[in-house]
C-alpha cells in the first residue's frame, strides 16, 4: 500500500486526500493538521453568518470518514513539532496542503498602532479559532475603516455590522457574540485604492450589505465617475459589470436619500473608491485615523497619487489586502510570490523534481480562486504522485506511522476526538440556550478530545 501524509485538512488537502484514493484503491493517506478540528478555513475562515457555503464541511466530512483517510488533528509538522525529514521518512509521499498562513501589510507608518489590525485576525477571533486574541477588537469603537476591497474585506464589513438577534443563531462564540452584541460601531468605510470596475469582491457577497437591518449602504457617485470602466462596463467581464450596476444603484439611492433628507439609520457602510492609505494617525496612543492619498487610473490598469489627501476617522483599522505564504522547514521557497516551486504540484529544487515531495492549494499556486478552484488543483498534484508511484514504493517506510507519531511527540486527535470536540459544542450551545458554539480556545479543545472512547 502507497502511505501518504497530507498536511493540512482544508479543501485542498481533503480535495487531495479524496482524489489518491479514488484514483488508486492501493493508497492510505494520513491527512494531518496542526489544530485539534478538521476544515481550514471552511471551519476558520468563513463568516458565521454564511451557514451554505459552511455547510461544506459536509462534503470534506465525507473525505475524512473514508475507510482509507485517517484524520490525525493536533500534530505540528515543522519546528515545535514533527521535523519534516523525520515526516518524510515516515511515509512514501509527503503533499504540503498549508494555504497562505500570513496576511500582507500596508507598510506604512502607524501600521503598528493598537487597534490596527489584518482581517485575518479579525477573522480568526469571530471564528473562535484557538489562536486569536481576544484584544477587544470594537471595544470603544464608533468608526471603522477596513483597507480593501475584496470578499474578506466585505465579510468583516458585515461583521461590524451584525446585529446580536442575526448573530445568536450561528456558531460564532459567546465571547464574540457578546462584545459585537455591545459594540457601538456606528460607521464603516471600506475602502478601496482603484476603482470599482476592478474591486475583487463578487457580486453575491456586493449585495449583502443591503440586506443589514437599520444599515445603509452609500456610494459616492463622484467617485464611480472617476473610472473610465464605469461609464461604460459594457466591454467588462459579467462578474464586474455586475458590481458596477449595484454600485451604480446604491449610488443612485445615496443621491436621492441626500435630497429627501431621510431619517438616518443605526449604522452606516460607506464604500469608498480611489483613496490610497499612506498613514495611521495616532490619538492618545492608538489608532485615531487614516489618511489616504486620493489618486487616479493611469491608463495601464494601476492607479497614481495626486498630491491631495484626506482623512477618515478610525478606532478600528482593519486591512484586507491579500495573503502570503511562509517558508516550509526543509522546502524550497519562492519569496516573490510566497509559494513553494513545483512542476504540476511536484516540489522543485533547483528546477529538478524529487520524488516524494508535493503542494496543493494556495502554498502551490498563491492565494487565488474560490473554494472550488482546489478541486482540479489538488487533482494535478494527486495524479503527479500516482505517476510517480512506482519509485515511491521503493522506500521503506513504517506499516503504520501513528506510533512513530507518538514517540516523536505528537498527542494526534483522531477523528473520535473531534466527533467529541462535535459533542462538547453542541452541549455548550444547549446550555446558553444557542445551537451549535464553537470552542474558542486549545484548553477547551483538547479536553473534550480527551473525552473520547480510546
Amino acid at each position: 500500500m502507497l502511505h501518504v501524509a497530507v498536511v493540512g485538512s482544508g479543501p485542498s488537502g481533503c480535495y487531495t486526500a479524496q482524489s489518491l484514493v479514488q484514483a488508486d484503491p492501493e493508497v492510505l493517506v494520513d491527512v494531518l493538521d496542526r489544530l485539534p478540528c478538521p476544515y481550514g478555513l471552511v471551519r476558520y475562515g468563513v463568516a458565521p453568518d454564511h451557514e451554505k457555503i459552511k455547510s461544506l464541511q459536509n462534503t470534506l466530512r465525507s473525505v475524512l470518514e473514508h475507510e482509507r483517510v485517517r484524520f490525525l488533528g493536533g500534530v505540528r509538522v515543522g519546528p515545535g513539532g514533527i521535523p519534516a525529514p523525520r515526516l518524510r521518512e515516515l511515509y512514501h509521499a509527503v503533499v504540503y496542503c498549508v494555504g497562505a498562513a500570513t496576511d500582507r501589510h500596508l507598510g506604512i507608518p502607524g501600521e503598528d498602532l493598537p487597534g490596527s489590525w489584518s482581517a485575518t485576525q479579525f477573522v480568526a477571533w469571530y471564528s473562535a479559532h484557538p489562536d486569536a486574541a481576544d484584544d477587544g477588537f470594537v471595544r470603544g469603537v464608533r468608526s471603522a475603516v477596513v483597507v480593501g476591497v475584496g470578499n474578506v474585506a466585505v465579510d468583516v464589513t458585515r461583521m461590524l455590522a451584525r446585529g446580536a438577534a442575526e448573530l445568536s443563531t450561528t456558531d460564532i462564540p459567546q465571547a464574540a457574540l457578546g462584545a459585537l452584541a455591545a459594540s457601538r460601531v456606528g460607521c464603516i468605510h471600506m475602502v478601496g485604492r482603484r476603482g470599482p470596475s476592478q474591486a475583487r469582491f463578487t457580486t453575491k457577497e456586493l449585495r449583502e450589505l443591503s440586506g443589514l437591518p437599520d444599515t445603509e449602504v452609500t456610494v459616492d457617485p463622484a467617485e464611480l465617475a472617476r473610472d473610465p470602466e464605469y461609464a461604460d462596463p459594457s466591454a467588462l467581464p459579467t462578474a464586474r459589470r455586475r458590481n458596477t450596476e449595484v454600485l451604480r444603484g446604491w449610488a443612485d439611492e445615496s443621491s436621492a436619500r441626500a435630497e429627501r433628507a431621510a431619517p438616518v439609520p443605526t449604522r452606516s457602510i460607506a464604500l469608498r473608491f480611489f483613496l490610497r492609505p499612506v498613514e495611521l494617525l495616532a490619538d492618545q496612543g492608538r489608532v485615531g485615523a487614516v489618511r489616504f492619498e486620493r489618486t487616479v487610473c493611469d491608463g495601464r490598469g494601476g492607479v497614481t497619487g495626486t498630491g491631495r489627501y484626506e482623512e477618515i476617522e478610525a478606532q478600528l483599522v482593519l486591512r484586507s489586502v491579500g495573503y502570503r505564504g511562509l517558508p516550509l522547514e526543509g522546502l524550497p521557497f519562492d519569496p516573490v510570490r510566497g509559494t513553494v516551486p513545483h512542476r504540476a504540484g511536484r516540489v522543485l529544487r533547483e528546477d529538478a523534481v524529487g520524488p516524494g515531495e508535493y503542494v496543493a492549494g494556495w502554498i502551490k499556486r498563491g492565494p487565488t480562486g474560490v473554494i472550488g478552484t482546489n478541486r482540479p488543483d489538488a487533482k494535478e498534484t494527486a495524479a503527479s504522485l500516482l505517476e510517480d508511484a512506482p519509485v515511491l514504493l521503493r522506500r521503506d517506510v513504517p506499516g503504520d506511522p501513528l506510533a512513530a507519531l507518538r514517540a516523536a511527540g505528537a498527542e494526534p486527535v483522531t477523528w473520535t476526538g473531534w466527533q467529541a470536540i462535535e459533542r462538547a459544542e453542541a452541549a455548550l450551545g444547549a446550555s446558553l440556550g444557542r445551537g451549535v458554539v464553537k470552542l474558542a480556545d486549545w484548553g477547551s479543545l483538547l479536553a473534550a478530545a480527551r473525552t473520547a472512547a480510546p
